[in-house]
């Protein structure tokens, strides 16, 4: 139980209830913001790559996110559920966009079919979805050099893109938490149970994109391929 919400088989990342009524508004404007980005950097792939491609993208990056939210490990802890979502792989293998559009349409066809109760949510946990993607985004742009294919990327350079993608999901979860519920001692230390716990994801996702990327490097077949962002074979032009 929690504010009044008895937990059910919840599936995304901030319990029904907490955010609520009024405030619920706020999470329409902040995911109206994410959705107009969303649209523009996918403008600028179809200027770059074509429509074809960021469809076949996005399908295969909403499947993927479906699939890491029914199969993979995901646990309540306080204020949310912990999940393996794999925000900074979908990027370093598809790109902003096609990530942007497979987590937005993963959420809510998830959402649909088997938690049809989180949607008033959607909002909420898009954001907390979509605009630590667009952090990644731009660290990557920063951190791994023009002439280094994403598939070449190093733990250091991997870990960071994670720690970037997970603590943005963390103080996004916390801010709709404080939001919704106020700094009580009891939404604090659910909250901090929260973030202690997703550390667990920041440790194994480097690993899961270099694993991923190790077998990218093997796949040489696969470099002229259109399902996957250009610069997971080749440097920036």
């Amino acid at each position: 139980m929690y504010g009044g919400y008895e937990r059910k088989y919840t599936l995304m990342h901030i319990e029904p209830g907490i955010v609520d009524g009024a405030k619920i508004a706020l999470s329409y404007g902040t995911a109206a913001g994410a959705f107009a980005y969303t649209a523009k950097i996918s403008l600028d792939t179809i200027r770059e790559d074509g429509f074809a491609p960021l469809v076949v993208r996005s399908v295969l990056t909403t499947l993927l996110v479906f699939s890491f939210f029914e199969i993979l490990p995901h646990y309540p802890v306080g204020v949310s559920e912990v999940h393996f979502i794999l925000g900074a792989t979908l990027f370093l293998i598809f790109g902003a966009a096609p990530a942007a559009i497979g987590l937005a349409a993963g959420l809510l066809l998830q959402g649909a079919l088997f938690a049809p109760f989180d949607l008033p949510q959607y909002g909420v946990n898009v954001t907390t979805l979509l605009v630590p993607l667009f952090a990644v985004s731009v660290l990557a742009n920063r951190l791994i050099p023009a002439n280094t294919a994403y598939k070449d990327v190093s733990y250091m350079q991997a870990l960071a893109l994670s720690t970037a993608y997970q603590g943005g999901v963390v103080a996004w979860v916390a801010f709709w938490a404080f939001y919704g519920q106020g700094f009580g001692a009891e939404n604090i230390a659910s909250v901090t149970s929260f973030g202690a716990a997703y550390m667990l994801v920041i440790v194994v996702e480097p690993i899961a994109d270099l694993a991923i990327l190790a077998i990218a490097k093997t796949a040489h077949q696969l470099s002229s391929s259109k399902a996957f962002h250009a610069r997971l074979y080749h440097a920036a032009t």
